[in-house]
């Protein structure tokens, strides 16, 4: 018999019966990115709450997921890639065996045949939305995957008031099947922000919709101005078609002020916030967009493109440009070197910083798993 909340008198939930919860712990793998720090998160904070968990993984876990802790058991079906293929067949052999009372798929879709009632998470619908981003193959391929999910799903669950409007637009999906558990934020680290380097800062795989160039322009229009500037730009290149960032920046004459990093170990991108000035997320669309929650966790204020979820998320706690040139070069100088629009920029995003909390993200979650199993 499926577990459900109760509620005390107190206030405080109690379980009457636990669940048996299986994950695809795809994401938790290889290089994680937004997605696999969603689900992260929410793993630690379900560590606290007496249901069962199974994981059902490509690979042994690491050192760092066996610290979740013993309520958490792994499943391992070996398969190289871990893509397609191993979620249609590999994954739901796993299910059929250990038999949970609900599963959770947590990047956007799912096998086609389960064994049991399961919530999908859908970050974005881009490939619906813009469909010139993506080659034809994959495209397809996604958009496929992704509505055949949110047609079978019991809830589909999003990260952002946006994206579910898109999944109810692009999927029809109707609104109210559509939940939304919107990513915690990182605890706020304190530091002396006149100490920071005249460093612009971008963390994030490198795409297309996320302006590369456009930034590289603006900051060389900020770079004229700041002799000191410099800009890093850290995440794996997936621009299609293809941009260089290292032949655009010789092109753009700031190569001796550039570095780009394909991949930096969680203690360097750390290290890379702590001295940075500037964050830089010129993004056209997102579901969410976790980096630059980030960044303001470190210290660092963050300048945004100016779209409908980017006001959504960071509200008056960002410095919102156009894609021009020049706009994002004066916001990128202005928050390099005026010490109060920094900290005022900085202030305004911390306070936005607070409305969020990972244990809401896996609270509100965890709820939809349990109606969904009931």
């Amino acid at each position: 018999m499926p577990g459900r909340w109760l509620w005390n008198r107190g206030g405080a939930r109690v379980i009457d019966r636990p669940l048996h919860i299986a994950i695809d712990g795809r994401e938790l793998f290889g290089k994680p990115t937004g997605v696999g720090r969603y689900l992260l998160e929410v793993l630690k904070e379900w560590a606290q709450v007496p249901h069962r968990y199974t994981v059902i993984a490509p690979e042994e876990p690491t050192a760092r997921l066996r610290q979740l802790g013993d309520r958490f058991q792994w499943v391992v079906e070996p398969g190289a890639g871990a893509g397609t293929r191993w979620e249609q067949t590999r994954l739901p052999r796993a299910l059929a065996r250990i038999a949970p009372d609900v599963f959770l798929a947590p990047a956007n879709t799912a096998p086609l045949k389960l064994p049991c009632p399961f919530v999908v998470v859908v970050h974005d619908v881009s490939y619906f939305a813009h469909p010139e981003w993506f080659g034809r193959r994959e495209g397809w391929r996604r958009r496929w995957l992704t509505r055949s999910a949110a047609r079978r799903a019991r809830t589909v669950v999003t990260v952002s008031e946006f994206s579910r409007q898109e999944i109810g637009r692009y999927l029809r999906t109707p609104l109210d099947k559509i939940k939304v558990a919107s990513p915690g934020a990182p605890a706020e680290q304190r530091g002396n922000a006149a100490a920071r380097e005249p460093v612009v800062l971008y963390v994030g795989s490198l795409f297309n919709r996320r302006r590369i160039g456009d930034l590289m322009r603006g900051f060389a229009e900020a770079a004229a101005k700041v002799p000191a500037a410099r800009l890093v730009l850290v995440g794996d290149n997936r621009t299609s078609p293809r941009i260089d960032p290292e032949e655009l920046a010789r092109t753009l004459g700031i190569a001796d002020r550039f570095t780009w990093h394909s991949y930096v170990d969680d203690a360097e991108v750390s290290r890379l916030y702590a001295t940075a000035r500037v964050f830089a997320f010129l993004s056209d669309y997102e579901g969410f967009g976790i980096p630059p929650l980030e960044a303001i966790s470190h210290g660092v204020p963050v300048v945004l493109l100016d779209t409908t979820v980017a006001r959504e998320i960071y509200g008056t706690g960002a410095l919102f440009v156009p894609p021009v040139a020049s706009e994002i070069g004066r916001a990128l100088q202005r928050l390099i070197s005026d010490p109060a629009a920094h900290a005022a920029v900085l202030e305004a995003g911390r306070a936005r910083l607070r409305t969020y909390s990972w244990s809401r993200t896996a609270g509100a979650l965890l709820r939809t798993l349990e109606q969904a199993a009931s």
